[in-house]
């Protein structure tokens, strides 16, 4: 009996119809990672860099986040985590799959939108340019946007506390790189950048 309760919790049982979405999930975010990888090349020199301490503070949430989200070892030690938050229905993954098309195709247009400009860490490149075009018209972050929203249809398909804790942890993380990216745009677009905050929302349109 205690066998079979120690095996429960390490590895749950999970409904037959979250496999293929687990799968169609997982070549979607692959997907998304060698398109984010091959876009990379050819960016602008940077013209200032963020210091270590400073990456490291957003950069070790995000790995956290990102880990707790595919990892399935915290189970065994807090089984919780792989509980669900939602009643197991076709209809939920359906709903997850088609927001994390969404969030990963949104970040995407943000992507291209961006060009040149564009920076894994926070940075500043030579003749760097205030984007407000395409999704930029809508949020300041949408590749935040799109990423958060793709997580969050994935914390759907997959239907665990932890995925929802993950999405909170990469949510934070997010949050505090935004706002210091944002305090370098001040300083290096002045009002016209104070301005494009005044009218334009970070993350979700007309709401935050």
């Amino acid at each position: 009996m205690v066998a079979a309760y120690l095996e429960s919790i390490a590895f749950p049982e999970i409904a037959p119809m979250s496999f293929p979405f687990d799968y169609a999930i997982s070549l979607i975010w692959l997907a998304w990672l060698i398109y984010w990888w091959v876009s990379s090349c050819g960016t602008k020199a940077a013209a200032r860099v963020d210091s270590w301490g400073t990456l490291l503070v957003y950069r070790v949430p995000l790995v956290i986040g990102v880990l707790l989200m595919l990892a399935v070892a915290p189970g065994r030690w807090w089984p919780w985590l792989l509980q669900p938050f939602l009643p197991v229905e076709a209809a939920l993954a359906w709903i997850g799959m088609v927001l994390l098309l969404l969030g990963l195709a949104f970040a995407c247009w943000a992507r291209v939108v961006l060009g040149r400009n564009w920076s894994a860490t926070v940075q500043l490149k030579q003749d760097h340019e205030l984007v407000t075009a395409g999704p930029y018209h809508w949020v300041r972050h949408p590749i935040y946007t799109g990423v958060l929203l793709g997580l969050l249809g994935t914390a759907l398909v997959r239907d665990q506390w932890r995925c929802l804790l993950a999405l909170a942890i990469i949510a934070a993380a997010f949050w505090y790189k935004l706002r210091h990216e944002e305090a370098w745009m001040r300083e290096q677009f002045g009002t016209a950048y104070v301005d494009y905050m005044r009218r334009t929302k970070a993350l979700i349109p007309g709401v935050l």
